[in-house]
């Protein structure tokens, strides 16, 4: 039997060919018109950045923001990447799982689960890492309001429309990706998804609350923190290891995250509130799952998966 997966042809095949150059004349087309839509956002941090740091050097202090948060942040981006895979859920986490599962088996173990339970530390790690900068923010800097760093639901609804001109134009571009091989063949990253629609569900909350938690990092605490500092450089500062996290992804998805990490980080600064970028980036992802699954003909049949 011949298990060499097909070379693919048609679009995909151009999708292929022409990958590596895509991304250039995708962003000559995209990023004007984000400077477009912004312009006026980046203006008004920029003046409002020019004033903070003139009250400062006139007082005669030194500017401690960017020291303490891109400290904070290289910290838990860099503990993320050394402790919060799959490596060291391996070689640390999963002998304890296991040696627990020995003296109480259930259904919910290693057994059946062990490709969860693996992406459940990786989510579990994001999540106490992207929020755990808040806490210390306040430490450092108690007269801050943490409801100020993106977390304020005030004038949500007025700001909703951006919601859907975000997806209109993100939601083409994402049905003619979701064609290229790299795509079909990495999402979802639990591959047992298909097994059942519990898996799909019980995965998808997972993957939608390490979400919220890397909105509230990158667009909240990060430009929250960078605002008075940097003005609208705290964006485009931000957008360069938003766009390095997603280093291992497909290539095209790791180019586009520059895009939208100045969008969304443009929106959440426009709107002072991070949940527009939050619905975006949820839905873009579930869709993602399901198209792959789709494309593949392995949506679920079951609710739950049958074990012997």
């Amino acid at each position: 039997m011949n298990l060499t997966p097909p070379e693919p042809t048609g679009f995909a095949a151009f999708l292929e060919t022409a990958k590596p150059l895509i991304p250039i004349p995708a962003m000559l087309v995209v990023l004007p018109v984000v400077w477009l839509f912004f312009r006026d956002t980046w203006r008004e941090l920029d003046e409002d950045a020019h004033r903070h740091r003139a009250e400062i050097l006139a007082r005669g202090k030194a500017d401690l923001r960017p020291f303490v948060a891109l400290v904070i942040a290289a910290l838990v981006l860099t503990m993320q990447e050394y402790y919060g895979g799959r490596i060291f859920f391996d070689k640390s986490v999963r002998p304890l799982l296991l040696a627990n599962e020995m003296e109480h088996p259930g259904r919910w173990g290693l057994v059946h689960f062990d490709e969860l339970w693996g992406y459940g530390w990786w989510a579990g790690t994001r999540i106490f890492g992207y929020v755990l900068p808040f806490g210390l923010w306040k430490i450092f800097f108690p007269k801050d309001s943490l409801l100020d760093l993106g977390l304020r639901v005030k004038g949500f609804f007025g700001h909703a429309w951006i919601y859907g001109l975000f997806l209109a134009v993100v939601l083409p571009a994402m049905l003619v990706v979701s064609r290229s091989p790299d795509f079909g063949g990495y999402y979802p990253f639990y591959k047992a998804s298909s097994r059942s629609w519990g898996d799909f569900l019980i995965w998808e909350a997972m993957y939608f609350a390490q979400f919220l938690a890397l909105e509230m990092f990158f667009r909240g605490w990060w430009l929250g923190v960078l605002r008075k500092s940097f003005g609208s450089g705290a964006i485009f500062a931000m957008a360069v290891p938003y766009c390095m996290i997603h280093y291992g992804k497909p290539y095209l998805e790791a180019c586009g995250a520059i895009i939208a990490g100045i969008a969304l980080g443009s929106l959440s600064m426009k709107t002072k509130s991070i949940y527009q970028g939050f619905l975006v980036h949820i839905t873009v992802a579930a869709l993602m799952d399901w198209l792959s699954l789709s494309h593949r003909m392995a949506l679920p049949t079951r609710m739950w998966p049958l074990f012997p």
